[in-house]
């Protein structure tokens, strides 16, 4: 399922990177949003994993002319993308 706008991609990395910010901090979210939202990301990029649907995004999103911003993580976090 390619995703075609590099918009929606965005908005997928930022709701990725606020879920899993609200992850570390320990805020509760509804039940199986971060699962939800990692499948999805795998599926329009075409990857098995989290780690690689980010990478393939990022690349993705370079192909476009506007990479995405590496956010900050927090300490001891998997590094993050924002939009």
């Amino acid at each position: 399922m390619p995703l075609s706008d590099p918009r929606q991609l965005r908005l997928l990395l930022a709701r990725y990177a606020d879920l899993r910010i609200a992850q570390v901090r320990g805020e509760r979210r509804r039940p199986g949003d971060l699962e939800e939202l990692v499948a999805t990301l795998c599926a329009v990029t075409g990857t098995a994993h989290i780690d690689e649907a980010v990478a393939a995004a990022d690349a993705l999103l370079a192909e476009t002319g506007r990479p995405a911003r590496r956010a900050r993580t927090a300490p001891g976090a998997a590094p993050l993308l924002a939009a």
